[in-house]
């Protein structure tokens, strides 16, 4: 192990610490919509700096220590939350377009495809090729951060579709969106019946009954901000295509979402089992952002859904929902805050 507290802190880092940009980026998107513009200027100040800061830092980690960032990468548990650099790329890359930014979307969201390609074709190729691949009890709900990822990419196609700099891109983009969206929601299909097989086939821990089962809700809620995403498109590329798919998106988007609602309440009752019932310690941990992404999500996807289908009850509930988002981004972000001053405090104890 590396001497030093900043050495041995980039050496073991969480390869999911991207999801507090993924969560305070959502959070920025949410407020906005619902009619908060400087509480969400607040929050994108503030994913944008700890996109710059966890973007340093995991360079740093690859050029200086990479032996722990390889190993890493073997391990398919933990690999898989190296998708959040890309959904939480692609999430400020969307509040940027937002903005009127497009250059700086487009710039974000074609970095995050091209680690999308490589993970989303590097990791199963790695664990065919080592001949190991993973048992039923390895694949847990980080897994569903591959969804996440794809689908923010569909929502960055989206959106950069009307303002993009070539009409090359602008006539194909529509498409790519309307195939990212796709593979998305194939993915969710494919990984929740595995999880769901896991919860009831194998014996869960509270340890393992963490944050990121928080992820099964925040799947369906980014495909269904997808789909919403491709339906108020316009323009020649894109009017023929959504006009033929709009029966579709609005009828799968609205099982999505009602999907990703009944998971709430069954992810409290794993909140409480875990917490309170098996006493888990309540320090924070990197992964808390993944359960504020999904709830802020829940509110862009249901403004986003209600507004382009015209389904006014989903655009009330987000207008409540939002502050439980915003509610819990600043417990967890207090909580971050707390911990990391009483381990300085900690390190550096006061002179008497």
């Amino acid at each position: 192990m590396p001497d030093g507290v900043v050495a041995r802190a980039l050496a073991t880092m969480d390869p999911g610490w991207f999801a507090w940009v993924m969560a305070s980026g959502i959070v920025s998107v949410g407020t906005y919509l619902l009619g908060y513009p400087v509480l969400s200027e607040v929050v994108l100040g503030v994913t944008t700096a700890a996109f710059v800061g966890l973007a340093i830092a995991y360079l740093a980690r690859v050029v200086f220590f990479w032996p722990f960032f390889r190993q890493s990468l073997r391990d398919p548990s933990t690999a898989m939350a190296y998708f959040t650099v890309v959904a939480g790329s692609d999430v400020l890359a969307t509040r940027f377009a937002m903005a009127g930014h497009p250059l700086v979307t487009l710039g974000l969201g074609a970095a995050a495809a091209l680690v999308w390609v490589v993970l989303t074709y590097g990791l199963p190729w790695s664990i065919v090729a080592a001949a190991r691949r993973p048992v039923l009890g390895e694949i847990n709900g980080t897994w569903l951060v591959w969804v996440v990822a794809t689908q923010s990419l569909a929502i960055v196609a989206a959106a950069l579709s009307p303002a993009a700099p070539a009409a090359g891109l602008r006539q194909e983009l529509p498409v790519v969106a309307v195939c990212l969206w796709g593979v998305g929601v194939m993915l969710y299909v494919v990984l929740i019946v595995i999880i769901f097989l896991r919860l009831l086939l194998v014996e869960v821990t509270p340890q393992e009954m963490g944050p990121a089962y928080w992820i099964a809700m925040g799947a369906t809620a980014i495909s269904v901000r997808a789909a919403a995403g491709i339906l108020v498109l316009h323009g020649s590329g894109a009017a023929r295509l959504v006009g033929e798919l709009r029966p579709f998106l609005v009828g799968l988007s609205v099982v999505l979402w009602s999907f990703g609602t009944w998971w709430i309440p069954l992810l409290v009752a794993f909140g409480v089992w875990r917490y309170l019932i098996k006493g888990y310690s309540r320090a924070y941990e990197p992964r808390l952002w993944n359960v504020v992404f999904p709830l802020g999500m829940y509110t862009v996807a249901s403004e986003s859904l209600g507004q382009a289908a015209g389904l006014g009850f989903m655009v009330t509930i987000a207008r409540g929902w939002v502050f439980v988002g915003v509610a819990a981004w600043a417990a967890v972000l207090a909580l971050m805050l707390a911990t990391a001053v009483r381990g300085r405090l900690g390190r550096h104890p006061a002179k008497r």
